[in-house]
Formats: structure tokens, C-alpha cells, sequence
């Protein structure tokens, strides 16, 4: 990872293309002229005065132990996250011995202290994957502790770990995320939303037979529960098929896109584009690059209008090599919105 290397150049031309800047750009945000900055990226000058890097690193919102700068606050903060981790594995070993109450006791002050941080614009890997294995940790040992009234609060909280998870792109941390989610939606009685978690926890995995297992009480719960934005055939048949894909099942999936329900008024607008991107995967599987481009013209159309940077990655992530042009639509919607949500 480029933070990590510590070298002021890189990080300079990085943090430009992230937040779509020119050097001139870089330059007024910073105090300093384009020659400058080109002069830092290009490794010609450095900064070796310790006020003038801390400064760069709050001005680009960076911890200063990536420039080689530390100081009170920055040692305190690498002390809790060793602490921290500790913490989380000390209390699932509390929860699993019966005593589930010391669990949340102790895994409530590390959330909020974190959570604090990364108000604070810190915004450290590290940090947001201890964060969500924390929040994870005190949902489940809430789950234990808390009346049947008030199990919707346990899944609150493992809720909260859900985005962190899907920015990392680890299968097998979002698979964990996603079950232990799923497992306390059960518990509070919010069986569709359950079912939705655990079946995308189990395409993740690449686990066929729990995959179908979980579809077939899926269409079963379908008839006999109320349908919700998260729950319905709609959002369901998008999961069938992105599942069939990740557990080696192509065929199947290229028959099943043909057959998608149409969206009603219960399908939250987000999952038309969902629903959209994951066809263009699957028509792409099966040679068929015109139908591809046109469901992935229309998602970005609508990613764009709804702001869902997420679907506009996921478009550009399909369209690959294989449909230079759609990317090439897709990187520029995803840099204008970028553009938007930072002014």
C-alpha cells in the first residue's frame, strides 16, 4: 500500500489521483506553488522540517507516523490498537465462557474510542478493520445479553460493521461480518433480512451447498413472510444468480438472467442497479458483450443519479478489459461524483 512506503512523493501523486487534482490544484489546498509540489513528487526536494510535515499531515488528513513523524497522540494511538485487538480476542473468548456481559463491558469503551478517532478524520486501515471486528463483537455479546424485545439493538451493531467490510473486498471477512449479522437478525425475528445476509455470506465463501440450502428456505420464507426492501424476489434472484457465479455455476446463472423478476414498489431503488451490473457479469460470461454494455450503460446512468460510488466500482470492475469504453463512462461518473461529495 502506498501510505505505507512513507515516501512523500508517492503519497503526493496518490492522494491526486484519489481526489482527481493537478499539481496547481495539490499546491492551493497545500500553500505552496505547482513547482513545488512537482519538485516533492519528483523526489528533487524534501521535506526534512518536522513542523512542515505535520503540517502536510493535517492539511491531507493523514496520521503523522506515515511521514515518519511521532508524537504523543500518534504513540498513544498505536498503544490502543495493540491494546485493542487484544480486547476484541479477550472478549469473544468472555462471550464463548458464558460471561457475556464482561464482553460488552469490555468491548464498549474501545467501539466508542475508535469511533471518535475516525470522527476525527483518522481514518487508518488498521483502525476500521479493528473497528468493525469490535462493533461485530459487542453485537453478538449484546445478543446474549438482551431481552427478545431489544435484539434488534444486537444487530444494530453488527449492522454497522457491514461498509467497513465491503470496502476491504476480503471475502473472508466480509463472510464473517455478513453471518454473524445474519445469525442476530434470527435471533431479533428478522428472518428475510437473515436470509439475505447469510446467502450472500455463503456465495462469498464460494460454499454451494450451504448456498442453496439458504436459497431454498429463502423461496420458502418468500410465501410466508411480508416482503421488504431487502427481502423480496427481485433482490433475491440477484443474489440466486451472483451466488451461482461465485460457487462455479455460470451456466445456471446465464439461464436464470433471462427469468428476473420485475422490480415492485418493495425493491428499494438501489437493487435495479445492483441487479444491473451483476447481469452484465453474467452476459459477459456468456460472450454476450452488446447486452453487457447496454445493462452497464443504464447502471451507470442510474449509480450516478442515485450516488452509489460503490455500483459505479463495481461497473468498472466488470466492464474490465473486455469493454474499454463503458469503463472508460464509468471511471469519469465515478470521478465526478467523487468531485461532488468532496466540495
Amino acid at each position: 500500500m502506498i501510505l505505507a512506503t512513507g515516501d512523500l512523493g508517492s503519497i503526493l501523486r496518490f492522494y491526486r489521483a484519489v481526489h482527481s487534482l493537478n499539481q496547481t490544484q495539490l499546491g492551493a489546498q497545500l500553500g505552496y506553488d505547482k513547482t513545488y509540489v512537482s519538485a516533492l513528487e519528483l523526489r528533487k526536494r524534501t521535506m526534512d522540517d518536522v513542523g512542515s510535515r505535520c503540517r502536510l499531515c493535517e492539511l491531507l488528513r493523514l496520521p503523522p507516523h506515515i511521514l515518519g513523524v511521532t508524537d504523543a497522540a500518534d504513540t498513544d494511538h498505536r498503544a490502543m490498537l495493540q491494546f485493542g485487538e487484544s480486547t476484541v480476542r479477550l472478549a469473544e473468548i468472555a462471550r464463548q465462557s458464558g460471561h457475556a456481559s464482561g464482553a460488552v463491558a469490555e468491548l464498549w469503551p474501545l467501539v466508542v474510542r475508535l469511533e471518535a478517532r475516525i470522527e476525527d478524520g483518522h481514518t487508518e486501515r488498521e483502525a476500521l478493520r479493528l473497528l468493525a471486528r469490535a462493533r461485530v463483537g459487542l453485537g453478538v455479546a449484546l445478543g446474549n445479553v438482551l431481552p427478545e424485545e431489544r435484539l434488534s439493538t444486537a444487530a444494530h451493531w453488527t449492522a454497522k460493521s457491514l461498509e467497513i467490510a465491503a470496502a476491504f473486498e476480503d471475502p473472508g471477512f466480509t463472510s464473517y461480518v455478513l453471518r454473524m449479522h445474519g445469525n442476530e437478525l434470527r435471533k431479533a425475528n428478522l428472518h428475510g433480512a437473515a436470509v439475505e445476509r447469510l446467502a450472500r455470506a455463503a456465495g462469498v465463501l464460494g460454499n454451494g451447498e450451504l448456498f442453496d440450502r439458504v436459497m431454498r428456505e429463502s423461496h420458502i420464507l418468500l410465501d410466508q413472510a411480508e416482503h421488504t426492501s431487502l427481502f423480496n424476489p427481485f433482490a433475491l434472484h440477484e443474489i440466486r444468480v451472483r451466488g451461482l457465479v461465485a460457487t462455479g455455476r455460470p451456466d445456471i446463472a446465464i439461464r436464470l438472467v433471462e427469468n428476473s423478476p420485475t422490480p415492485t414498489t418493495a425493491v428499494a431503488p438501489q437493487w435495479h442497479v445492483i441487479g444491473l451490473v451483476t447481469v452484465a457479469h453474467v452476459r459477459l460470461l456468456a460472450d454476450d458483450r452488446g447486452g453487457a454494455a447496454e445493462s452497464l450503460e443504464t447502471a451507470v446512468q442510474e449509480a450516478l443519479r442515485q450516488r452509489l460510488p460503490h455500483q459505479l466500482q463495481r461497473a468498472i470492475r466488470t466492464a474490465g478489459e473486455a469493454l474499454p469504453e463503458v469503463r472508460d463512462t464509468a471511471e469519469q461518473a465515478l470521478g465526478s461524483l467523487r468531485r461532488e461529495m468532496a466540495a
